[in-house]
Formats: structure tokens, C-alpha cells, sequence
């Protein structure tokens, strides 16, 4: 009569069970369609940027969907991985750098001073040795000890403060030149103590140049991971790895230039002043709208390309201004090496190969920004050597 039988009202329930089973699998169904790689011809405007790369695409995803993509395939995986490695190796070198560097050159020459004891005229300097060491064994028994670390370990103990007290002129000059040699000591005596006694050169420079890196590895690590979400977000991330490149280049004169000219002061500060100049123009420069597109791949690529170039100068004069010296030859082997593979990079960078001889065939693996960011962290690794050779020739030179 009034109202639905109970049969009606089970067979209503059924229908709405049933209605919402097929909403929750559209849903799921949609999520995974939302998600899936897509093609370069259905990218919005904003991420086209390379048409050799065809397929492999993430578009428009949410930031969840966004993070996690970093640990699945697509054409940015190796991207953003490349250089998230080089931002922690460059961390472990900071780490490593503040703890261990400034040690580098006494453990050096401690471990040399055997040698260096037995190729002097010992029966010579032992008396003047017995004036500044009063603690050092017998002539005998110093001869039998000289092979042995616990040796080492016992005289180097109070070693700077023994040879301070008959040293006082050295060390007040110790970042002078090699000629102000007190009076009454040996050069023997001195080319034996002396490496010892200098204190480790200021470390900034070296530290600007690896905070360069790190930002200019992070910065690029994050673009690629996160300008896939929107067209703002986009924007945003590469005006900061423009920022980062730009960075990494700038602060990478940091320490040869101040190292090389640390006593002249003047040309110090020009070629320091120059390209950090340089640098925030580049900066600048990159923060501009215009800056972001495809057709100026080649600007972007001769605009780093001419910052790296400038220095060119600072290095013909530290060559001339150093050119006996063994350490400036050898710093300039690594820095001629860096250029080459960052110019190499901005090459690959700017031409799109391989890809542009078989697109779509490196989408995932081997495409040109992978090699460009491999071989920003091989230029970077090498000019970090470059830098260690520069702390132990100035922590023994000085000026």
C-alpha cells in the first residue's frame, strides 16, 4: 500500500553500493590516468623546451605525485639525480674540507722529516737542533729513532712551542718572504721546522667556491623534480638554477684568484671585484621572463660560456707572475681541465646532442642536459682539486 516493500528498499541499497564501487573505481581509474607520462605534443606551452625528447613527460601533477616521482622513470629521473650526488659529495668535501684540510700540510712534513733530517749535514744542525729541542734524544739514539712514528708522535707533540721560543723572528715573519731567515740558525735547521710552524692561510675563498657548488647542484636538482607541477612553480625554479649556473661559475675564481694574488692586493681585488660584477648581472639577467624560452638556449649557453672565458686573464698572469713555480703549473693543468669540461658541457647543452640526431631515441638515459650535468660535476670535482693544491702551497709559502 503506502511506502516501498523491503524488496524495493534492497534492491535501492544494491543500486547505491553499486553506484559508489563504480564512482571509487573511476576515480582510481582517473588517478592513474592523471598521472601517466605523456608526449611532448601534449605538454602545455611551459614545458616544451626540448622537441628531440619525445616522449617520458610528467605534466601538471600535484606536489605529492611530484615528490615521489623522483624515485620512478621519466625523462627527468637522471636529471635530478645527477646532480642531488654532486650536492652531497660537495657536502661531504665541505665537511671534510673544515675538519680535515687544515691539517693537510703538518702531516705532510711531519711524516717528511726523517728524510729531510738525514739528507741534511746532522752533525752540523744537531747542536743548533739541541738549543730549540732540548727533549730530542741522543745524536745514536736520534739516528736509530728517525724511521720511527712514535718518534713522530712524541717531539710533535710541543714541537711549535719548543722551536717558538728560539724562533721568534720566523715566526713573526712567517708570511714573508723565504729570505728573512733569523740569524744564527741554519737554512737546515729551518727547511726542517719551519713547514711546521706556519699556520694554515684563510680557508673563505675555498668555502665561497664549494657554497657556489652546492647551491648551483641543489638549485638544478629541484628544478627538475619540481617545474613539472605548474606554469608559476616552473618560473620559479628556473630563475633559480639560471642563479645557480651563474653562481657556480662566479664563485669558482674565488680561489685561484685570491690565492694567486693574495699579496698584491690590487689585482686582487680588480679580477674579484670583475666577476663578481659579472656574476650578479648574469644573475640579473637570468631573472628576466624573456630569458626563460627555448630560442634562447644559445644565449643562455654564451652568456655562462663568456663568464668561464674571462678567466683567461687572471690565469696568463698568475702564470707569468708564478711561472717557476711547480704548484701554479699544477693548478693550472686542473683549471684548464675544468674549463674544457664546462665548456664542453655548454656545448652539449646548446646544440641538443645526441638526441638531435635520433629524438626520441635518448628520453630516458643519454640525452644532452644529462651529459651537461655530469660534466658540471667532474669541472666542479676538479677545480676542488685545483683548490687543496692551493692551501698547502700557501699554508707553506705565505707571501
Amino acid at each position: 500500500m503506502g511506502g516501498d516493500s523491503p524488496t524495493s528498499e534492497m534492491i535501492d541499497g544494491r543500486t547505491s553500493d553499486n553506484d559508489c564501487d563504480k564512482e571509487d573505481k573511476g576515480k582510481r581509474l582517473w588517478k592513474k590516468v592523471k598521472y601517466q607520462l605523456i608526449e611532448y605534443h601534449s605538454l602545455p606551452m611551459f614545458l616544451r623546451d626540448n622537441e628531440f625528447i619525445l616522449g617520458y613527460y610528467r605534466s601538471e601533477w600535484p606536489l605529492k605525485q611530484v615528490f615521489l616521482s623522483m624515485f620512478s622513470i621519466h625523462n627527468e629521473t637522471l636529471n635530478v639525480w645527477t646532480h642531488l650526488i654532486g650536492f652531497f659529495l660537495f657536502l661531504f668535501l665541505t665537511i671534510y674540507t673544515a675538519t680535515r684540510a687544515p691539517d693537510l700540510v703538518d702531516l705532510h712534513y711531519l711524516q717528511r722529516l726523517p728524510d729531510m733530517i738525514r739528507s741534511a749535514d746532522f752533525h752540523k744542525i744537531h747542536p743548533e737542533l739541541l738549543n730549540c729541542l732540548p727533549s730530542l734524544p741522543n745524536l745514536s739514539d736520534f739516528k736509530t729513532s728517525l724511521p720511527s712514528m712514535d718518534f713522530l708522535s712524541s717531539v710533535s707533540g710541543n714541537l711549535v712551542e719548543l722551536v717558538t721560543n728560539c724562533l721568534p723572528e720566523r715566526l713573526s715573519h712567517s708570511y714573508q718572504t723565504e729570505n728573512s731567515v733569523p740569524h744564527g740558525v741554519s737554512d737546515d735547521v729551518m727547511n726542517m721546522v719551519a713547514p711546521l710552524m706556519v699556520r694554515p692561510i684563510t680557508r673563505w675563498p675555498f668555502f665561497v667556491f664549494l657554497g657556489g657548488a652546492m647551491f648551483c647542484l641543489l638549485a638544478s636538482s629541484t628544478c627538475h623534480l619540481l617545474a613539472c607541477h605548474s606554469a608559476r612553480l616552473s618560473y620559479i625554479v628556473l630563475r633559480c638554477d639560471y642563479a645557480g649556473i651563474a653562481a657556480l661559475i662566479a664563485t669558482s675564481f674565488y680561489p685561484p684568484v685570491y690565492y694567486s694574488f693574495m699579496c698584491n692586493p690590487f689585482f686582487c681585488n680588480l679580477y674579484l671585484g670583475f666577476i663578481t660584477i659579472l656574476g650578479i648581472a648574469t644573475m640579473a639577467f637570468s631573472l628576466l621572463p624573456m630569458f626563460q624560452g627555448p630560442k634562447f638556449r644559445s644565449t643562455r649557453a654564451s652568456l655562462f660560456f663568456g663568464m668561464g672565458v674571462s678567466g683567461v686573464v687572471p690565469l696568463v698572469h698568475k702564470l707569468i707572475l708564478f711561472r717557476n713555480r711547480p704548484e701554479v703549473l699544477h693548478t693550472t693543468c686542473y683549471e684548464v681541465l675544468m674549463g674544457v669540461l664546462y665548456g664542453l658541457g655548454a656545448v652539449i647543452y646548446a646544440t641538443r646532442i645526441p638526441e638531435r640526431w635520433r629524438p626520441g631515441k635518448f628520453d630516458i638515459a643519454g640525452h644532452s642536459h644529462q651529459l651537461f650535468h655530469i660534466l658540471v660535476v667532474a669541472g666542479a670535482y676538479t677545480h676542488y682539486r685545483a683548490g687543496l693544491v692551493y692551501l698547502r702551497w700557501r699554508d707553506l709559502q705565505g707571501c
